[in-house]
């Protein structure tokens, strides 16, 4: 399956009609990328290898795309849409159509929908993005430190028209209508006590993404820790990059960013799994218990009907300031627990 963002109706979803001019008192939102390059370093999670990253500009409707530029003949393209997804097992993986894969997308990408970041090329020398500290923190900084830049091309939505539902067991994920942008609300149950039962509700807008779910950081069972690393799994990981779970103790000096803390990474995961499909969403996510898989399998019963979606064209009040005010940008501090690492920005 394909999915061109270019043509609104390649896979036979209905074009709105309210992709008209909504009238003078509305103006539309527009697209948005970098205003320069950034870049920085660090360790794949479940590679364990050093990986150094550079995000650029790109032109409008280019979207998110991947670069491998360690491969000899000058690297494989690869776009972060859903039908290039290989594996959701543990992280969420892409390829191309040769096998060549980049892994562990879901943070950055998450940080790319809470920034509203449509436009953007990612190069890495590796073959999975850093995970730095764990969080999706880090990379809403390089944003921040490479300004955002309005585009003259509209922004379109997926605008979700009926409710559609994934079961697994005691695993349910879900996509519902929800008039007021992207609704996520994620439960989630843990046997070990320092995890325990957690809820978080958000509706992602740039602020409530910075403040409230981008710090939120991966996190994993120490008596799960021998078998993944068995598996291949979890090489870079540490407590730098992770909260490490032991029954009712939390193995990390720092102790929890938030008193939810994993759920709120949950949700984290899912907003970034979610921009696969190449546009933001208007719609409420629902998850309980669920995973990167069963997202998946959710997207898969999305695309397949295509009367429970459409594109829309996303307008706002003529008064209304841009979200991104050149001000609010002059004094960015790093996260206070992000772990030192090296930036580098091309002017």
């Amino acid at each position: 399956m394909t999915f061109d963002v270019s043509n609104p109706g390649a896979l036979g979803a209905p074009v709105s009609s309210s992709s008209a001019s909504p009238g003078q008192d509305k103006r539309p939102v527009f697209q948005k990328t970098l205003k320069r390059s950034i870049g920085c370093t660090g360790v794949g999670l479940h590679s364990g290898q050093r990986v150094a990253m550079k995000l650029h500009p790109a032109a409008p409707d280019t979207g998110v795309v991947f670069k491998r530029v360690d491969l000899i003949g000058g690297g494989a393209i690869i776009k972060s849409r859903w039908p290039q997804v290989i594996d959701s097992r543990m992280c969420t993986v892409i390829a191309d159509k040769n096998g060549i894969s980049i892994a562990t997308v879901e943070h950055l990408m998450s940080a790319l929908y809470g920034l509203e970041i449509d436009n953007v090329i990612v190069e890495l020398n590796g073959p999975e993005v850093p995970a730095m500290d764990g969080s999706a923190a880090p990379f809403t900084f390089l944003i921040e430190c490479a300004g955002v830049l309005e585009q003259d091309s509209p922004r379109r939505a997926m605008r979700i028209l009926k409710s559609v539902a994934h079961t697994n067991g005691n695993k349910m994920v879900a996509l519902e209508p929800w008039n007021d942008g992207l609704r996520v609300d994620f439960h989630i149950d843990f046997r070990a006590a320092a995890i325990g039962r957690q809820t978080c509700s958000f509706t992602v807008s740039p602020a409530i993404y910075r403040d409230e779910i981008s710090r939120a950081r991966t996190f994993g069972l120490l008596s799960d820790v021998t078998a993944l690393r068995e598996a291949g799994l979890a090489r870079g990981g540490s407590l730098n990059n992770a909260i490490v779970v032991d029954g009712d103790r939390i193995l990390n000096d720092e102790g929890l960013r938030h008193d939810n803390e994993f759920v709120r990474h949950k949700a984290l995961d899912a907003v970034g799994d979610l921009y696969l499909t190449g546009f933001p969403i208007i719609g409420r996510f629902i998850g309980r218990c669920s995973s990167h898989a069963d997202t998946a399998r959710l997207m898969r019963q999305v695309y397949a009907d295509h009367s429970c979606w459409e594109l829309v064209d996303m307008w706002q009040d003529a008064t209304e300031t841009a979200a991104w005010n050149p001000a609010d940008m002059v004094a960015v501090v790093a996260p206070a627990a992000a772990p030192a690492r090296r930036v580098a920005v091309s002017r």
